[in-house]
């Protein structure tokens, strides 16, 4: 039976073909676009595995399980690492999250922004992080909040307070392309969206879009940043750790 290492090893140099093969084929540079593994759901050894594979960036969405994840760890990986929060977030748990994330992907509301950015100037001051905050605006794609995601009408409002909180970096722009819609279509109206924004904040050049199932297209329309986990790390287990 093949060793968890080895099949890693295996999903992620497909997995990074796959995105050199995207670049070369939208006339970019391979480097231009990163793989962010999303190890949510999986163990914090599969990570260390990930790190031993030259992976120095990841991504989870529950804020109790990440915790977790970054305290058995802080140990035994390096200062390089950083993590990602891709999941939606409650307010209640933004202070916990600014302790540790390098970036969180999801923020789509000012009373969000407002949150993480209370919690991000608290780590600073007691010196549980170095920098600000980065965070992304996810914006929503078929202007259906509920899903998760500001409205496109209410993205340079949001973009601009985010801009304007000491204890944030706008960092550009995340979105899921909605079930139901060409992915092809949903990316290039992400794409002008994030063209705008960039003519208002010219250092949010981050793109995060593109998962498993969608990632050429993403890199087609400037994906910076995809997200990756079924084809990275396989099925989801039955529990995690």
């Amino acid at each position: 039976m093949r060793s968890r290492g080895a099949e890693l090893s295996l999903r992620l140099g497909h997995l990074l073909a796959r995105v050199e093969a995207a670049c070369l084929a939208a006339g970019r540079a391979p480097d231009s676009v990163r793989l962010l593994p999303v190890t949510k759901f999986f163990p914090a050894s599969d990570v260390e595995l990930l790190y031993g594979l030259g992976r120095r960036e990841f991504g989870e969405s529950r804020e109790q399980e990440a915790t977790a994840k970054v305290e058995a760890l802080r140990d035994r990986l390096d200062g390089e690492v950083r993590w990602h929060m891709i999941g939606r977030l409650q307010r209640n748990k933004a202070r916990v999250v600014a302790r540790w994330a390098h970036t969180v992907h999801s923020v789509d509301s000012e009373r969000l922004a407002t949150a993480l950015d209370t919690g991000a100037r608290a780590a600073l001051d007691a010196g549980q992080r170095s920098s600000a905050l980065r965070v992304l605006v996810q914006v929503s794609l078929d202007d259906d909040p509920a899903r998760g995601g500001v409205a496109a009408v209410d993205l340079d409002r949001l973009a601009d307070r985010i801009a304007g909180l000491p204890g944030l970096v706008l960092g550009g722009l995340m979105a899921i392309a909605p079930l139901g819609v060409e992915p092809d279509s949903a990316f290039d109206r992400l794409a002008i969206l994030h063209t705008s924004l960039r003519a208002r904040h010219p250092a949010a050049t981050e793109l995060s879009a593109g998962m498993s199932g969608d990632l050429e297209s993403a890199v087609e329309h400037g994906s910076t940043c995809v997200r990756v986990g079924t084809d990275l790390m396989g099925a989801r287990p039955i529990t995690s750790a």
